[in-house]
Formats: C-alpha cells, sequence, structure tokens
C-alpha cells in the first residue's frame, strides 16, 4: 500500500490532480459550513450542494417541496453556490417592496457578464442600471407606453390573435406560440412602425430564436456551467488571484 502511494506521489500529473482535488474538498467544506444567523434548509453536500435534491429540468416543484418543509425564507445549495429562496405573496413582497432597496440588486451571473458587461437594464446593478432603467422608460414612453396609441396597437393585435384561435374550432390547443407571435408582434409595432403576419418565415425564425435563448440561458446544462464558473471564480478570489 505504501509503495503505491509513493507512486503515486511520485507521478506529477495524478499528484496535481490529487491535490487539486483535496484542496478544492476542503474549500467546498468551508464554504458551505459557515451557517451563522442564515435562514434553515437541507444540508448540503461538498461541491454538489443540493443538487441531488433538486429537480434540474422543475426547480419550481422542488422548491415547492422545501417551501413546505422549511418555510417562506430558507437557504438551498446550487453546488457550491448558496442561495436564499424566498417563498410565498406576503415575504416576496416585504422584501421587494418594504426593503426594496436591500433586495435591488441583481445577481450576475459570469455567463451573462460576457456579452453585457454589467450594462443594460437586464444584467446590471448600480448606478449604470439607473441610469440605463431611466432612459429605456423615457424613451418607451416616446414610443407611446402608457398613452392610448398602445392600447390601440394591442387591442388590433387581439383581432389577429383571436383568429388564430378560432381556427382549432374549440379544440385543446398550445397557446405559446400564438401569444408569443401576438406580443412579438406589438413590440414591432411600437418599435418599427409594422406588424409581421403570423406565417411569416422570417418572423417565426425570430420568434423562435428569442424563444431558445430563453429557454438555453435554463437549461440544466447551462445551470451547471454556472456552477462550476461561480467555482473557479470564488476560488480565485480565496487565492488572491
Amino acid at each position: 500500500a505504501m509503495a503505491l502511494v509513493q507512486e503515486l506521489v511520485q507521478t506529477p500529473s495524478v499528484f496535481t490532480l490529487v491535490a487539486a482535488l483535496l484542496v478544492l474538498l476542503v474549500f467546498c467544506l468551508l464554504s458551505t459550513n459557515h451557517k451563522g444567523k442564515e435562514p434553515p434548509g437541507p444540508r448540503p453536500l461538498p461541491l454538489l450542494g443540493n443538487l441531488l435534491q433538486l429537480d434540474l429540468k422543475r426547480p419550481h416543484l422542488s422548491l415547492a417541496k422545501l417551501y413546505k418543509q422549511y418555510g417562506s425564507v430558507f437557504t438551498v445549495y446550487f453546488g457550491p453556490k448558496k442561495v436564499v429562496v424566498l417563498a410565498g405573496y406576503r415575504t416576496v413582497r416585504e422584501a421587494l417592496v418594504n426593503h426594496a432597496v436591500e433586495f435591488g440588486d441583481r445577481d450576475m451571473q459570469p455567463v451573462f457578464h460576457d456579452f453585457s458587461h454589467e450594462h443594460g437594464v437586464l444584467f446590471a446593478n448600480g448606478d449604470s442600471w439607473k441610469e440605463m432603467r431611466r432612459f429605456a422608460l423615457s424613451t418607451l414612453r416616446d414610443f407611446g407606453m402608457g398613452k392610448r396609441g398602445i392600447e390601440e396597437k394591442i387591442i388590433e393585435e387581439i383581432h389577429y390573435v383571436t383568429e388564430v384561435f378560432a381556427d382549432f374550432t374549440g379544440k385543446p390547443f398550445d397557446t405559446t406560440e400564438a401569444l408569443n407571435h401576438s406580443v412579438s408582434n406589438i413590440i414591432s409595432s411600437i418599435v418599427y412602425g409594422n406588424r409581421f403576419e403570423y406565417d411569416d418565415p422570417e418572423f417565426q425564425k425570430m420568434v423562435y430564436l428569442a424563444k431558445q435563448r430563453i429557454k438555453l440561458t435554463g437549461s440544466p446544462g447551462i445551470n451547471v456551467l454556472k456552477l462550476f464558473i461561480f467555482l473557479l471564480i470564488s476560488f480565485s478570489d480565496q487565492r488572491g488571484v
């Protein structure tokens, strides 16, 4: 046994891998053991956190079960990353309305930082976000937001989408595609001054790509990628790199 250990230690690649895994394990144990006064929640595993207890394809169902067990405020570890979950109308209102300043920032994921660079309305915080939000609201008002003009565009689009619904003659159907097309057409009417026909191939492609982009950002694969990026950044921060 000792000979085997000596042989492994003398092999640079194996020794480096084992050392890295040990350092990573220690880091994960330290990062998940600082309980303090954090809300209750399931006990996390090193590195994996509570991933084995969650359905990554339908995480809302897993979180709903934890809400029944731990209450309206609880802690969950998505891998090494700690997340405090707020559940229920009263709890969310208390946080976002009564403590809007404290809960005003967004969690900036590294996967979004590459293309947003912490600018814009969706993926930004602080002064940059406030400035872009003021600009966006001002511009949208110029385009008719909150005025009668935009109401007329919505009513016009409702006429087209009800025709699509009528084609199903009362049979069950998925409304997702028709509603995505109608909302996209309202935005197009406001920004470009015209709408698309629902069967326009170019329009269908744009709506499909937008839907796939949103679906991809919430997919299990991207969520796992976020965890490993977060782990690398956290490990670098601990070492002062």
